[in-house]
């Protein structure tokens, strides 16, 4: 004997298990949020021992990222991202994320300080009214002492000698040039 198996129609659902639904968030967005811990996570094992004692993770993931560190084989490497992935979800995220984020910014601003140090020091060496302009914008500078420095660097390029001057002329310009 058959028996009728009798399916509920979407209209017959009781209004608490609908909202019950929509609180929930689909398969999708969780496999995308779990993907997104795990991308977190590749960039943990990317950071030095010092940055990730900083981060104040808890213990076991900050073994399972060093252990990451270690690790070379491509598949055991995979295998351990996953796991460290699955330990991302239990811890919250949005801290690691934002001290990452800082970390990426305060490196943007280090390097457009140093870039800026480059062109100062190449302005002064191809250009001998440079160095009135960097005494007027920088009057702490020692003028003297960066005079000498920038005749020597030019004296030791055209004899093709190693650039001692030149780099003693950049730490002088970044005693003087404060990082922002």
């Amino acid at each position: 004997m058959r028996v009728a198996v009798v399916r509920n129609h979407p209209k017959d659902i009781s209004q608490s298990e609908a909202e019950l639904e929509a609180s929930q968030p689909s398969k999708t967005r969780r496999k995308h949020e779990m993907h997104a811990l795990q991308a977190l996570g590749e960039q943990l094992v990317e950071l030095d021992p010092a940055q990730i004692a900083e981060l104040d993770l808890p213990e076991n993931l900050t073994e399972a990222v060093l252990e990451a560190q270690k690790i070379s084989k491509h598949g055991a490497r995979r295998r351990q991202l996953q796991f460290i992935g699955k330990l991302m979800r239990s811890v919250d995220a949005a801290p690691i994320q934002e001290k990452m984020h800082t970390w990426q910014h305060s490196s943007v601003q280090h390097t457009a300080w140093l870039h800026q140090l480059e062109r100062w020091r190449d302005r002064l060496l191809s250009d001998e009214a440079a160095l009135t302009e960097f005494a007027q914008a920088y009057p702490q500078v020692d003028v003297q002492q960066l005079r000498v420095l920038l005749r020597n660097a030019r004296k030791e390029k055209l004899e093709n000698k190693p650039p001692r001057s030149y780099r003693a002329v950049f730490q002088v310009l970044r005693k003087v040039i404060p990082e922002v």
